[in-house]
């Protein structure tokens, strides 16, 4: 995988951990929105007005929405992970460390990123979880048939 060109399998993974992130906010956006019942209560414990469940639903939809296109996928990862953040302050707010929702929130935040570097450049150049030069030694190790070693020249 270089910054320019993701390997095949790095581009699947991203897509298929994109889609499962955008799959689980939707859905918690589809509760607040259409069964605003279940997290009412919830809302009242960490100090929320309960009327306010279907616009917390709707920011959802649209940092989803945002992050699910491709071409403001990075807007939409930047605008949940604010949500996501926000959500572990709340808890910690109210007296909770390392609560369920805290960790999901945690977890959902890290593989929309995770996601993102796995399947777009400009991420990988952003944040170079690896060095360039590291790069071009694997690929050039690749190139040689797994050896480390340079070719030797027979004069």
């Amino acid at each position: 995988m270089t910054p320019g060109n993701p390997s095949s399998a790095s581009l699947w993974s991203g897509r298929v951990l994109t889609a499962l992130v955008t799959l689980f906010m939707i859905a918690d956006a589809a509760v607040d929105i259409f069964h605003p019942r279940l997290v009412q209560v919830e809302m009242a414990a960490t100090g929320f007005p309960e009327d306010q469940v279907h616009l917390v639903g709707a920011i959802i939809v649209v940092c989803a929405v945002l992050y699910a296109i491709p071409r403001t996928s990075v807007l939409g990862a930047i605008l949940m992970t604010g949500f996501l953040g926000g959500a572990i302050c709340t808890h910690f707010r109210v007296g909770g460390i390392g609560t369920p929702p805290q960790l999901v929130s945690l977890l959902l935040g890290g593989s929309a990123w995770g996601a993102l570097y796995l399947r777009d450049p400009r991420v990988q150049t952003l944040l170079p979880l690896v060095r360039q030069n590291q790069r071009q030694e694997a690929r050039l190790i690749a190139d040689q048939g797994g050896t480390s070693n340079p070719p030797q020249s027979h004069a």
